[in-house]
């Protein structure tokens, strides 16, 4: 089966692009009950220290991812590329473990086991992502891949919903459950994506070759574009704290806007959301020059930011219903967290002809972009008590257009001045 499957996989490029691209989807899909399934369920009936219980286990998640993007520094960008499927059902393994603990131990002693669970998890994306790096169909790989973890949240807590009413099981098994029937599905797709070959000579040629990063590589990549990364991670940390909140906090969100009842309604905002998307990256293919493809990804950055703001003003001023704010804001955060989240590294490092590994890069930006996430949970629960989400979304939304527009201008600008006085590229 396995000479026949790489008969199949290398026998043109069309084949590859398929097989890898629809693995790497169903890799990752598989792989989001692990992560969103538990936020399905709202545990309003209990607190702790005076908030609401689900609070603490998102904080407990996000902490713990955010320890796992810096431990994921070292072991994604010096992981051998033969290890990855093994230590990607691995990460998956341990995380459904500790979601037993969590259904076993008693509240609030169980959200050591959420924090336990998310350490190997915040280092799948940069794995999955080293398979697909690198390679002259990256970018149409890695919008199939974005696309799969736009609609992976909304088919998370879709299980994780259907796992409660239609399984009758409970909020605290409800994690394990839903995680037990995803973890066949995710072993198989990790075998598959250990089938795909190495990048060739020609997608070497074009994009420069992607070798595991020592700390003394990782060391000089950052010293080189210090300022530029300075801005860019600011910029990614306030977009991705402005997505996990939306993603976290959308059944809430929902339910303050009269749609508390429909269950079906995550998926049928985020699909057409997945699929814009998905098409907006896969048109990057045919952008060759990879200097052109950075900038023209950089302007749609811009655009999802100025997006995620008017989007806002239209719906207060009434002229955008709820179902279409919300799909139109979520374009927005997608169109700018899919472009930096990936795409920018992987032009960067083939624009500026520099060797690196774009799981090292994304796996740094995340980590401070998880601890951005943590001080905003925070800030909201303990000194916006009295604020509801849906206010409080409204603001943070306005917030993160200008500030984001504003800082990515300022690292266009910086990687634009490199680029014409640098005289090694």
């Amino acid at each position: 089966m396995t000479q026949k499957l790489q008969h199949f996989i290398t026998r043109n490029a069309f084949n590859f692009t398929l097989f890898a691209g629809v693995t790497a989807f169903f890799t990752y899909m598989c792989f989001y009950p692990f992560r969103r399934a538990y936020t399905a369920a709202t545990y309003d009936e209990l607190s702790f220290v005076g908030l609401n219980f689900k609070i603490w286990m998102i904080t407990a998640q996000v902490l713990g991812f955010a320890v796992s993007k810096g431990l994921g520094i070292k072991y994604v960008s010096e992981m051998l590329p033969a290890k990855r499927s093994q230590n990607l059902l691995l990460m998956v393994v341990i995380s459904w473990i500790c979601y037993l603990f969590f259904a076993l131990v008693p509240a609030p002693f169980n959200l050591i086991f959420i924090f336990m669970a998310s350490l190997p998890l915040g280092m799948v994306y940069g794995t999955i992502l080293g398979f697909l790096e690198g390679r002259k169909t990256t970018d149409l790989l890695v919008a199939v891949l974005t696309a799969s973890f736009i609609m992976g949240s909304g088919f998370a807590k879709s299980i994780g919903k259907w796992v409660m009413t239609s399984l009758e099981v409970s909020q605290f098994w409800m994690p394990f459950v839903a995680c037990a029937i995803m973890i066949l599905p995710f072993g198989f797709c990790t075998w598959l994506m250990g089938q795909i070959p190495p990048p060739s000579e020609a997608d070497i040629q074009s994009r420069t070759e992607r070798k595991p990063m020592q700390k003394a590589d990782r060391k000089a990549f950052i010293k080189e574009f210090a300022l530029s990364m300075f801005i860019f991670v600011v910029s990614y940390i306030l977009l991705t704290t402005f997505r996990e909140f939306r993603d976290n906090f959308t059944p809430e969100i929902w339910k303050l806007l009269g749609y508390g009842n429909n269950s079906a309604i995550f998926t049928q905002t985020e699909t057409p959301i997945a699929i814009t998307v998905l098409l907006m990256m896969a048109a990057m293919r045919w952008v060759q020059n990879n200097y052109k493809a950075f900038v023209i990804i950089q302007l749609l950055m811009l655009a999802g930011g100025l997006l995620i703001g008017l989007s806002t003003l239209l719906f207060q001023q009434k002229i955008l219903s709820p179902v279409i704010w919300l799909t139109t804001l979520g374009l927005g955060v997608y169109m700018a967290y899919s472009m930096c989240n990936s795409l920018y590294f992987e032009r960067m490092i083939a624009a500026f002809r520099k060797s690196g590994t774009v799981g090292f890069l994304i796996t740094f930006a995340d980590y401070y972009a998880y601890l951005g996430s943590i001080l905003v949970l925070f800030y909201k629960n303990f000194f916006q008590k009295n604020i509801n989400y849906l206010e409080f979304f409204i603001i943070l939304s306005y917030c993160i257009s200008i500030t984001y527009i504003i800082l990515v201008g300022l690292s266009m600008w910086n990687l634009h001045w490199k680029k014409n006085h640098d005289t090694d590229i």
